[in-house]
């Protein structure tokens, strides 16, 4: 929903059991929090956990009307199983913002945790505290959904940063 006040964003912590979400508006330099929250998958067949994903965050692009997509990138240091779901996952919702004709943008953890709490090796309680902070919210939200918000202040600051220089 891109308007005179600014560009919103999807971020999407992606996994087979539990997907983050965060919308945040980003207007200038300012962020401001729209929803968050996470798509808890039901079933025990993991096709049908897919398409849960799927169809939740079908719902949620439906809903808030985002304008762009920002998810995580797989990281995997020794469960190759866990990785290849993770994927999978991360493929059901990059196929939701697809199909609504979404661009999605991809940024690693430590890309995240650099743009959000300013060192790339930042435990998840600092990442918590700084997306409470940037988002001047009241409490912390459930950690999937804290990834995901700060997943979309990652990217709507790297959009931001890009746009400056741009204009140059």
């Amino acid at each position: 929903m891109t308007t005179s006040t600014g560009i919103r964003v999807l971020g999407i912590d992606p996994g087979s059991r539990v997907t983050g979400f965060g919308v945040i508006q980003m207007q200038g330099q300012q962020f401001q929090y729209v929803a968050s929250g996470c798509i808890r998958t039901k079933s025990q067949d993991f096709p049908e956990r897919l398409k849960e994903i799927y169809l939740g965050l079908d719902e949620v692009i439906a809903t808030y009307q985002p304008d762009v997509a920002a998810i995580e990138q797989v990281f995997a240091k020794i469960n190759i199983g866990g990785a290849l779901k993770l994927g999978q996952a991360r493929g059901a919702a990059i196929c939701a913002c697809v199909v609504r004709s979404m661009k999605v943008d991809e940024y690693s953890a430590n890309q995240v945790k650099k743009a959000v709490v300013g060192r790339g090796h930042a435990t998840k309680e600092q990442v918590q505290h700084m997306v409470v902070a940037h988002l001047q919210l009241n409490k912390t939200p459930q950690e999937d959904a804290a990834d995901a918000l700060a997943i979309a202040l990652c990217h709507a600051q790297t959009h931001r940063v890009v746009s400056r220089y741009s204009a140059v």
